[in-house]
């Protein structure tokens, strides 16, 4: 089980996972868990914090059985390193199984492991993962994904509930319950990363009709925005509006009015107190139905689900946190593959 450093890379990618496999040895599990780098002595992290990697990538086994590659906040200092790449490249012929987490799906890409595959990186990242390796069919949502013996991992802490999986897919669920148990964590995270995501990065528009359109939209997400009511204000056709919307921003009206909506309600859920109802009813949604329908499409979880685990960090009355982690909502590798495959592209909602 080796475990990449190397200088920048984000502290919690490297020790998220070790700490992971280590807990499952107290557990019963014989991982040999090895952080390495390409020389020796300490690795500046991300956090300034030094790793004092016990060995050299020379050092290791001809033989591994899982590679963990972690990434760096710059992702293109770590691609921009031919050694760091060759060498990701050599010890991943070498593994059985290779994984990556957060920006970690760079570096494989670049070593052209991802070619042809589905992955996961950061939500922040996605993007910039499709744009920079087309060959590379990038999940957005899902925590983690699997494709033959690589497994990529979405943002930071996603890569315990990678290392999560694979203790399962190990020793089975049990060990793997009790380490989430130990270290306090989902065995299974509810919903996907999209629930931590911002909201839908648009692309800019300046196109006057387009942008009078979204300024519409935008001023009052519970007005009535109905396409042919929209395309009336604008003083354009409905099949005009349509094809001037998606050319410029990629997506259809009903989704961008859609998105606000939803961006509205987030913000009154986390804000204020108010019923779900009047939640929904504020943010222009017809019902508290449709606004959870809504929710569940998008986020994978409901409106007050959302509220509970973003409204706030401070503690009423005595301290909620349980003695144990939440028993499974499901199993983490089957969880890793909703909502399935997308080559990453302007929605066409």
């Amino acid at each position: 089980m080796a475990v990449l450093t190397f200088p920048g890379v984000q502290l919690l990618d490297v020790a998220g996972p070790a700490e992971v496999f280590t807990t499952a040895n107290a557990h019963g599990a014989r991982y040999d868990v090895r952080i390495v780098s390409a020389a020796p002595g300490p690795v500046a992290t991300s956090a300034q914090v030094r790793l004092d990697a016990g060995d050299t990538w020379e050092e290791l086994p001809a033989r591994l059985g899982t590679l963990v590659v972690p990434g760096r906040r710059d992702w293109r200092e770590a691609v921009a390193d031919p050694a760091l790449v060759a060498g990701t490249a050599a010890l991943a012929g070498r593994a059985r199984r290779v994984t990556s987490v957060c920006a970690g799906a760079f570096m494989l890409a670049e070593a052209g492991l991802l070619h042809g595959r589905r992955a996961a990186t950061h939500w922040r990242l996605a993007r910039e993962l499709a744009l920079a390796y087309p060959g590379v069919t990038v999940e957005t949502d899902a925590l983690f994904v699997r494709d033959g013996n690589v497994v990529t991992s979405a943002g930071v802490t996603a890569g315990i509930d990678l290392a999560l999986a694979l203790v399962e897919e190990d020793h089975g669920p049990g060990l793997a319950r009790e380490v989430a148990r130990e270290l306090v964590v989902f065995m299974a995270r509810p919903g996907g990363q999209s629930q931590f995501s911002a909201r839908l990065t648009l692309r800019e528009s300046t196109h006057p009709v387009v942008r009078q359109v979204m300024d519409f939209v935008g001023a009052d997400p519970s007005a009535d925005h109905d396409l042919t009511a929209l395309a009336r204000r604008a003083g354009v056709s409905v099949r005009h509006l349509s094809r001037l919307f998606r050319a410029h921003t990629g997506m259809t009206v009903g989704r961008y009015a859609e998105s606000i909506r939803l961006e509205a309600a987030q913000a009154l859920l986390e804000a204020s107190g108010e019923p779900v109802d009047t939640v929904a009813a504020r943010a222009g949604f017809g019902s508290a139905e449709a606004m959870r329908r809504a929710f569940q499409n998008t986020f994978g979880i409901s409106p007050t689900v959302y509220r509970a685990r973003f409204r706030t960090t401070a503690l009423s009355g005595r301290p909620r946190i349980p003695d144990r982690a939440p028993e499974p909502v499901g199993v983490p590798s089957r969880k890793a593959a909703r909502p399935g495959p997308v080559r990453l592209s302007p929605d066409g909602g």
